[in-house]
């Protein structure tokens, strides 16, 4: 199986479960793998017939970009099935990192995979 991935895509959102935190926007950053062939699309050199990851990231900025979760790991959790349901994806890797969450790190978040690679 192939993978097609997207870095460090940042999406402002609130998000946490302090009474502050609902009360602004936060910025969270997406890394994403997702495990498809590529073969079919490398031979015809059309979008139609791989993953169009512009699309894909547009879905994905509007959904997180309205969404207010508490946890990060629901937020995962969601667009996980969203990729999975809606992009024919059958394995995808989401690393999500709450930025500036804690002070002293660059980072805090989850990395979850779901779906099974082929």
């Amino acid at each position: 199986m192939d993978i097609i991935y997207l870095r460090d895509l940042k999406i402002e959102t609130v998000i946490g479960i302090f009474d502050w935190e609902r009360e602004i926007k936060q910025t969270i950053s997406f890394d994403l793998d997702m495990a498809t062939d590529i073969r079919r699309a490398a031979a015809s050199d059309l979008i139609d017939d791989t993953l169009d990851y512009k699309r894909l990231s547009k879905r994905i900025i509007s959904f997180v970009e309205g969404s207010s979760f508490q946890l990060v790991e629901t937020l995962a959790e969601r667009v996980a099935a969203i990729i999975l349901d809606e992009f024919g994806v059958c394995w995808v890797r989401v690393r999500l990192d709450k930025v500036g969450a804690i002070r002293g790190a660059s980072g805090v978040g989850v990395i979850i995979e779901r779906g099974e690679k082929s």
